[in-house]
């Protein structure tokens, strides 16, 4: 049996992916703090029917992760192309007089939520694999 067919797997697979997708989102916001006219960019919430969305990407190419502006640093597709997850503009609380709309200490916010959802994910992994490998031990060793 593949650990990957499991319902419980598949969805922290996914869900890990998403964090780490959003993880990048955020340092490319801190990265373009300075370039004028940056608009930052996150993710939408994740849901199971997110999840379901990025289990079919894995197995076809997906799209970018937004539009750019000459100057800035690039904004990629963390998936490599192939997550279900799209970024989308998404400013902060204020706008500078160059038109750039990070605020860093708000990205800094979305960052350390994003590393603590990123723990609990693999602590449930780790869990649910100790679980699977102690139901597979013969009894009493």
């Amino acid at each position: 049996m593949d650990i990957a067919s499991v319902p419980l797997f598949s969805m922290l697979k996914s869900r890990i992916g998403y964090l780490n997708q959003r993880q990048e989102l955020i340092a490319q916001n801190v990265a373009n703090a300075s370039t004028p006219g940056f608009t930052p960019h996150d993710l939408k919430p994740f849901t199971l029917d997110q999840h379901a969305g990025a289990t079919l990407a894995l197995t076809s190419a997906g799209g970018g992760a937004g539009a750019q502006t000459p100057g800035m640093i690039p904004l990629s597709d963390p998936g490599g192309g192939q997550s279900g997850f799209k970024a989308v503009d998404a400013p902060d609380d204020e706008t500078k007089l160059d038109g750039n709309q990070v605020v860093l200490e708000e990205q800094m916010m979305k960052m350390s939520e994003t590393r603590t959802q990123y723990e609990a994910a693999v602590g449930v992994y780790v869990k649910a694999m100790n679980f699977i490998q102690m139901a597979a031990k013969e009894p009493g060793k």
